[in-house]
């Protein structure tokens, strides 16, 4: 059964910079992509990082250049490093998992076939 869950939210003041990981487990194929999505209160779940089979990578416009998406593969964790946040990117963050190669496509983010129970984000001065 593949479980994902994810650590290292907090608070973080505006500008500064948090580390979000995502620990893959009970993966039975070796490739797979993942994202991150995230969800404020009010708004709908959104994609803003994705990272394909390949290791390539695409961002939401709203974290381009502040966000990174990677992976380490041999332990199956992935990572989202937040730097210059600002207070509109608290939310609760979540990563996903999607085994099915032709559904990793940056459209199907928020349907991808596994997401982990989130951790939150909170930006304050």
């Amino acid at each position: 059964q593949v479980q994902l869950e994810e650590s290292g939210g907090g608070s973080v003041q505006p500008g500064g910079s948090l580390r979000l990981s995502c620990a893959a487990s009970g993966m039975t194929r070796s490739g797979y992509c993942m994202a991150w999505l995230r969800q404020a209160p009010g708004k709908g779940r959104e994609g803003i990082a994705f990272i394909a089979i390949d290791g390539s990578t695409k961002y939401a416009d709203s974290v381009k250049g502040r966000f990174t998406i990677s992976k380490d593969n041999a332990k199956n964790i992935l990572y989202l490093e937040m730097n210059s946040v600002k207070s509109e990117d608290g939310a609760m963050y979540y990563c996903a998992a999607e085994t099915i190669l032709t559904y990793c496509s940056w459209d199907r983010l928020t349907k991808f076939g596994y997401r982990g129970q989130g951790t939150q984000v909170t930006v304050s001065s």
